[in-house]
């Protein structure tokens, strides 16, 4: 059996954000998993990317969950 390719969906520093996220993925039956990702580029004090990651099979509707997410956010 194959490993199953995972590809990032969302990423952001706010850990609220992620886990809203998360569990609107997985109220939808995406499983999804967060990655860390340090940001070390720069002389400012380390950033601390969250990348949600999801098989490249639901990446497509994970899609479309987070861009109506974003939608009804962006109209508050």
């Amino acid at each position: 059996m194959n490993k199953t390719t995972k590809v990032s969906v969302f990423e952001s520093e706010v850990p609220q954000e992620i886990q809203l996220v998360k569990s609107k993925l997985a109220d939808a039956g995406i499983e999804n998993t967060v990655e860390n990702k340090y940001m070390t580029f720069t002389t400012t004090p380390t950033a601390n990317t969250l990348k949600i990651m999801v098989s490249l099979e639901d990446e497509k509707k994970a899609f479309e969950i987070i861009d109506a997410w974003l939608q009804k956010s962006d109209n508050v």
